[in-house]
């Protein structure tokens, strides 16, 4: 296997495009909802079924297939393979999280997907105040949650681009008040991550999250924690488990350390590893698959086909006539707002262009495999198909 560190930018975004065989049918711009599957990640898949299928299989090797992805992670959100978690989904990421989060208050956007808004408002059954910013025309602007952080605020939770309609908030500011107030961030970076480049150096954030099978092209089921190393020790797993150990692998049974009064003796792993949760496998081999393939690209490259495509396509379903969901930052997905959204999603498929509808918005999505022809035929389709 390819070590992280090895894996330099090989690749060119046509040599990338050919590895999705979707692409050859459909016009694909709904990596918002899941991507495609990429011929790397489905024959990691089908080599893994094939060794189940044999009876001649290592689960331990299908293990180290996970934790690989740690440092792949890592390198995407400016962090070190040991600050990393693995979980299952998005919303166990944040609930992790929000069980450990010290008093104080909590700031999140109404317009959030409900795994970065359920497991934050839970916390008012335990007394905790979260207030709930509303929107402005459809959006929960940074600036908006920023003036709703204060000095009692434990933590503000936020997604980079917002699931519904693409978008985009601007991390500088939000991160700027955190800091002013000693107030945690939390970002979600399910719907930009492996599309958009993040600085984080320079957003830092205390916690990030991503799951794999959007814009990181690879399978539902696995997800990813970014613990910044200071707030480690106040962060416990929320629920304890056989990985949480310092080394899982020496024995499966009984106490890790002798218990002692104030220790009951799991001798958790020095590192996020204490958060992690025991594995699906299939999930992480397919996942890491799709980390490498990113990896062999350019990530300024990458971002710049997206946010080009985007910004062209906004352009023409302007000057076509559209309402576009507005915007803040440049994003890659694109909210457009029609009387009958669902009516148009179906004409469209119709014309083997796939896109999806949230909250009653038209919602387009590009990533690094898209190209100018991808983004012209949904113009003529979105014409063809009227409102």
């Amino acid at each position: 296997m390819t070590s992280a560190a090895s894996l330099a930018p090989t690749a060119d975004l046509a040599s990338f495009r050919a590895r999705f065989p979707a692409l050859e049918r459909v016009v694909y711009l709904d990596t918002a909802s899941a991507a495609p599957g990429a011929a790397p990640v489905v024959e990691a898949l089908h080599r893994a079924e094939r060794e189940w299928q044999s009876g001649v299989f290592s689960w331990r090797a299908w293990e180290s297939e996970a934790h690989a992805t740690r440092a792949l992670f890592a390198r995407l959100v400016g962090g070190d393979e040991r600050d990393v978690a693995l979980r299952p989904t998005l919303s166990d990421a944040v609930a992790t999280v929000a069980r450990s989060l010290p008093p104080g208050k909590v700031v999140v956007g109404e317009r959030e997907f409900r795994s970065n808004l359920f497991p934050w408002l839970q916390l008012r059954e335990r007394g905790r105040e979260v207030v709930v910013v509303p929107a402005a025309d459809g959006v929960v602007r940074g600036e908006a949650l920023a003036r709703a952080v204060d000095e009692g605020t434990a933590l503000v939770a936020v997604t980079e681009v917002q699931s519904s309609n693409g978008f985009r908030v601007r991390l500088a500011d939000l991160t700027a008040r955190c800091r002013a107030v000693g107030a945690r961030l939390f970002v979600n970076l399910t719907q930009s991550l492996g599309a958009l480049r993040f600085d984080g150096a320079a957003v830092r954030p205390d916690f990030a999250a991503a799951t794999s099978y959007k814009w990181l092209i690879g399978v539902r089921g696995a997800a990813w924690l970014y613990v910044r190393p200071d707030r480690l020790a106040e962060v416990e797993p929320l629920a304890p488990n056989w990985k949480s150990t310092s080394e899982p692998y020496a024995d499966y049974y009984g106490v890790a350390a002798a218990p002692t009064e104030n220790d009951p003796g799991l001798d958790l792993a020095p590192d996020a590893r204490r958060l992690d949760t025991s594995l699906g496998w299939f999930p992480w081999i397919g996942s890491r698959a799709g980390l490498e393939l990113l990896s062999t690209l350019d990530a300024a490259a990458v971002e710049e086909r997206c946010l080009a495509l985007a910004r062209a396509f906004r352009a023409d379903a302007a000057r076509a006539g559209c309402e576009l969901v507005p915007e803040e930052v440049p994003s890659h997905i694109v909210g457009v707002r029609l009387p009958d959204p669902d009516g148009v999603k179906a004409r469209l498929a119709q014309r083997r262009v796939i896109a999806a509808v949230r909250g009653g918005t038209l919602r387009i999505g590009f990533h690094a495999f898209n190209d100018d022809g991808d983004a012209e035929a949904a113009l003529a389709a979105l014409r063809r198909a009227g409102p």
